[in-house]
């Protein structure tokens, strides 16, 4: 039976560069929060992680809190503490043989042809690494792909499915890409074919054509990396539209569209519990930095549960996960009346409360920002 760590409630929303409008994050459980079980052993990433699969034979490995013998921040490779949660995947980019493994996932919708498109996520070099790569590939497919190897998924595979279609692009980066410290982020812009329906992160190239050098002077083992909070959303860029530009809320790094429903990123609360974490206070600080910027700003605040419990008692569970939003937003200099918030409990569902999987939807906490203010 389907298994979320049930201590967390996850939600998602993304933010991008400088121009952009911040839209939704087309990728299903994107930092890994949601699983069928703790993970107990090695190579299980596939059967463990809710929407994600591998595929390869590569054996992908899932690392979450909830697990000793597959635990962050330490675990059998290094130590990296999650910052989006308490999950992450791991695999290996490099390795001897030419061997490889990689992370698949199904989109929540096809992208738009000639639709730009930004594409990011979170990287750490594990510290016992004896090499590091220089580039991350990104494959966008119209169709699964399953193809029995433990090699490098080369293009010579991706093409023997002559219905199939691919989008493949190479992020490179130069400054970061052997940190064992902390999360960076990789991040690129392409333009959609229409076509593309899948994900897959990974590297791509033989070992001969692998862009790497060794961070260690006797090298025999590969380049394993952690992977988290993969983020794919729509773009459009701004200036070309006097009135398209007045509905934004605008500054030197993000935009919000307003009066649309957006969902806090990493708005975590223990089980039970309405309490704000640490990574849930650092995206209310971004939300608060914004409004700030314009006094005519306000925000309203929508707590909703899935239909597990009394309708009361989670009506009551969401106005306090609510109201700690808000209370923060307060605490860190946003005036009262610029605040709304709401507890909904279960009734109003955007997916199905008869599989898990869509009970994990409809836990969610989301913003409406408008001018002018609401009234409280």
């Amino acid at each position: 039976m389907l298994r979320k760590l049930i201590k967390h409630i996850t939600i998602v929303c993304c933010t991008i560069s400088t121009g952009v409008l911040v839209s939704q994050n087309l990728i299903q459980n994107p930092s890994f929060e949601l699983y069928e079980d703790c993970p107990v052993k090695l190579g299980n990433f596939e059967k463990d992680v809710v929407a994600w699969s591998t595929p390869t034979l590569g054996s992908t490995d899932y690392f979450n809190a909830c697990s000793k013998a597959m635990g962050t921040p330490e675990n059998f490779n290094g130590k990296q503490p999650a910052d989006f949660g308490e999950g992450y995947a791991g695999m290996y980019l490099y390795a001897p043989n030419d061997y490889r493994e990689y992370i698949q996932v199904p989109l929540t919708q096809t992208l738009i042809k000639d639709k730009k498109y930004n594409i990011s996520f979170y990287i750490s070099l594990a510290e016992r690494s004896d090499y590091a790569v220089k580039e991350f590939g990104v494959l966008l497919s119209k169709k699964q792909i399953h193809v029995p190897i433990k090699k490098e998924l080369s293009k010579m595979h991706w093409y023997k499915d002559k219905e199939n279609a691919f989008n493949f692009m190479e992020i490179g980066y130069t400054n970061f890409y052997k940190d064992t410290k902390d999360w960076i982020l990789v991040n690129t812009q392409f333009v959609a074919k229409g076509n593309e329906n899948y994900l897959i992160i990974g590297n791509f190239n033989s070992n001969a054509k692998t862009r790497k050098f060794k961070t260690k002077k006797y090298a025999k083992q590969g380049a394993y990396y952690y992977v988290d909070m993969i983020s794919l959303t729509s773009i459009d860029n701004l200036g070309t539209d006097a009135s398209t530009a007045s509905d934004l809320i605008v500054d030197d790094k993000r935009t919000y569209a307003l009066d649309e429903v957006h969902i806090f990123n990493n708005v975590l609360f223990e089980f039970d519990k309405y309490e704000l974490l640490d990574t849930a206070k650092e995206d209310i600080r971004h939300i608060a930095d914004y409004l700030k910027t314009d006094g005519s700003l306000s925000i309203s605040i929508d707590g909703h549960t899935d239909t597990i419990g009394t309708r009361e008692y989670n009506r009551v569970l969401s106005a306090n996960r609510c109201k700690a939003v808000a209370k923060y937003l307060m605490e860190i200099g946003l005036a009262e009346e610029r605040i709304r918030w709401a507890g909904h409990g279960g009734s109003k569902p955007i997916a199905t409360n008869n599989t898990e999987q869509g009970r994990q939807l409809n836990r969610r906490v989301e913003f409406v920002i408008s001018s002018p203010p609401v009234n409280k």
